[in-house]
């Protein structure tokens, strides 16, 4: 047996590792109750060479003290140590292992190696990917000298994608040119991206998958639910003032009697692989702009393409890349909104920034909407929307064009609404017949305070009646508090004396809102200060914080590649259309991933923490 221990001190010590070179990707976590959780991991072959034998890696998590991980090799082979440092170990937080180091102990090491090692891990390179399958590291040197073909190859192929990229719509606006945001075809750059896919277990992206339905079942049922609305976010209307005027909007809808007969929901559920617990954990569900269906579906089909090319040197295979049609999902949700509608004279209005980076997300849902149906889309800000809009018998009109959906792409922020013009916009929207994109009932049923409301106890189960598919959700939900109320005084302690675990959530949407680490505890004290500031807890929610495995990826952004340590978030988009109490559309509508650098809190793309990626099943 070999014993392989890493020191180190902090809270929640965790450490993932992946398998690189000839060994090909990683399988999957289970886990395993116990005081202290333990992970089993299983290779069934570790190398081309004698190792056959299959090999267990347990890791075990001591909370605030170490962890270690111990290498079982069974009978009939031995464990090639000489191949460990092609095993990648790496932190689960920013905190936990600082200064640690990895002590390796055998009986039974190749003659090449000593009875004792000590590496630093700040001392350990990049891993070498392979170049073949069948290839074999066998010393220091020999890694260096692979890591200087894997190199050039990567030179080789960074071109390739770029054009790919440029040649099929795979771009954003590039931000250092001015008007590249309000200028159509100006300043335009490839869209930051990952070289390759990244890993993912089979059986959690399916597990996603599975939920999307259900998901969207959830929130039509929450919407239709006033009085929850109205309750659940009572408090955190007192003190902010963007949910009080969605609520306004809200409650003036429900005192002129006015119904939303038709209802059509884009939504995206995004999702961490938490390797503390070994769950899929719902990072959160979007049901305003959900972005990247249309690039999303591009980044796929960009991997597809490198490993029809490359993938033998990287040992993948596009049997392994799922199919994503998310940006056809899309396109026929809004087709058959508008046929719903019927006026076969009315467009689609899709309300926008006035400056956009990402605009050709949006052009290409308007380009497919177009060339599969055919159905004409307008663009207008909310500032336009107030200056040219006008209701008739509440039908809704762009000057004289009929609108029959309106899509939003903005008005998720207190920023899209910079003056009074912007909420009179939203109003006469919500007024008018027109098919919302959401509704202002599915906008609020997507709030973080409303998340947090259906993870308590019997809350879901009220929306959710079937106890097998209340389950299947609720087992994807990750530990959320409110800061007001019963049991709020002991949490918020707790995340004050330990804020590594927690994530502090405002009622925003867009990325770059939330509070993590010792900003934590600051936050939490400023707002105990006095009575007054108190009340301000109400605008905020606790969440679990997950860890995800860490990976080691090829990011590219601005034509310039890296490779890093990252760690990714998956989003599964549905499509819903209900008119009355008749279902027309119910589906899960493909994926996204995003993937960051693991030292980063935030992960959106267009907010610029994160690159599109797209998931590798194993």
């Amino acid at each position: 047996m070999t014993h392989l221990k890493l020191m180190g001190h902090g809270y929640p010590p965790l450490l993932s590792h992946q398998i690189h070179g000839v060994w090909g990707s990683h399988g999957v976590w289970s886990s395993h109750p116990s005081p202290c959780p333990s992970f089993t991991f299983l290779r069934n072959r570790i190398c081309g060479g004698n190792c056959s034998s299959p090999l267990a890696f347990q890791l075990l998590l001591h909370p605030w003290h170490h962890a270690s991980l111990h290498v079982h090799s069974g009978g009939g082979g031995g464990f090639c140590l000489q191949k460990l440092h092609s095993l990648r170990f790496s932190r689960g937080c920013g905190r936990c292992l600082g200064g640690g180091r990895i002590v390796c102990k055998s009986a039974q090491l190749p003659s090449a190696s000593s009875a004792t090692a000590v590496m630093r891990e700040d001392r350990i390179d990049k891993l070498v990917d392979r170049v073949e399958t069948t290839s074999v590291v066998q010393d220091w040197e020999e890694e260096k000298e692979m890591r200087m073909v894997m190199k050039e190859l990567v030179d080789h192929i960074v071109p390739e994608a770029l054009a790919w990229a440029s040649l099929n719509g795979l771009v954003v606006g590039d931000k250092s040119i001015k008007g590249s945001g309000t200028n159509v075809g100006l300043g335009m750059v490839h869209a930051p991206l990952s070289l390759f896919p990244t890993s993912f277990p089979q059986n959690a992206f399916m597990q996603a998958v599975q939920l999307a339905t259900d998901f969207n079942i959830l929130i039509d049922r929450v919407s239709q639910d006033t009085q929850f609305l109205q309750e659940a976010l009572a408090s955190t209307q007192k003190v902010d003032s963007f949910t009080a005027r969605l609520l306004d909007i809200h409650s003036q809808m429900l005192e002129e009697g006015l119904k939303q007969e038709i209802q059509l929901g884009l939504h995206r559920s995004d999702y961490m692989l938490d390797m503390a617990t070994g769950s899929l954990l719902q990072v959160e569900i979007n049901t305003i702009s959900s972005s990247f269906a249309g690039l999303g579906s591009l980044i796929s089909k960009l991997h597809r393409y490198l490993i029809e090319r490359y993938g033998d040197a990287f040992g993948l295979k596009v049997e392994n890349l799922p199919e994503n049609n998310a940006m056809d999902a899309f396109a026929e949700a809004l087709a058959l909104a508008w046929k719903e509608f019927g006026d076969t004279s009315a467009v689609v209005l899709m309300v926008v920034h006035k400056e956009e980076g990402n605009m050709y997300d949006q052009y290409w849902l308007a380009l497919r909407l177009w060339e599969l149906y055919p159905q004409k889309v307008i663009r207008r800000t909310l500032a336009e929307v107030a200056a040219e809009a006008k209701l008739r018998d509440r039908q809704l009109f762009i000057g004289e064009q009929a609108v029959s959906v309106v899509y939003y792409r903005s008005g998720y922020a207190p920023a899209d609404y910079p003056s009074e013009a912007e909420w009179m916009a939203r109003l006469l929207l919500e007024r008018s017949s027109a098919v919302k994109c959401p509704s202002i009932s599915y906008h609020l049923a997507g709030a973080k305070k409303i998340q947090q409301e259906l993870a308590k106890p019997g809350v879901l189960e009220r929306f959710m009646p079937d106890r097998e598919v209340a389950r299947k959700v609720r087992k994807s939900f990750a530990g959320l508090w409110s800061l007001e109320g019963e049991g709020s005084a002991q949490v918020i302690e707790e995340a004050i004396s330990n804020p590594q675990a927690f994530v502090l959530k405002p009622q925003r949407e867009g990325g770059g809102n939330n509070i993590y680490g010792a900003d934590v505890s600051t936050t939490l004290r400023e707002l105990q200060k006095d009575e007054e500031q108190q009340g301000l807890l109400a605008a905020y929610i606790l969440m679990q914080r997950m860890f995800p495995t860490i990976s080691s990826s090829y990011l590219l952004r601005n034509g310039i590649w890296s490779l890093e340590d990252t760690v990714s978030e998956l989003g599964i988009f549905g499509t819903y259309l209900r008119n009355g109490h008749n279902v027309v559309l119910n589906k899960e509508a493909g994926h996204l991933l995003r993937t960051k650098v693991s030292n980063s809190d935030e992960g959106g793309v267009a907010a610029g923490f994160a690159v599109l990626d797209s998931p590798y099943l194993t």
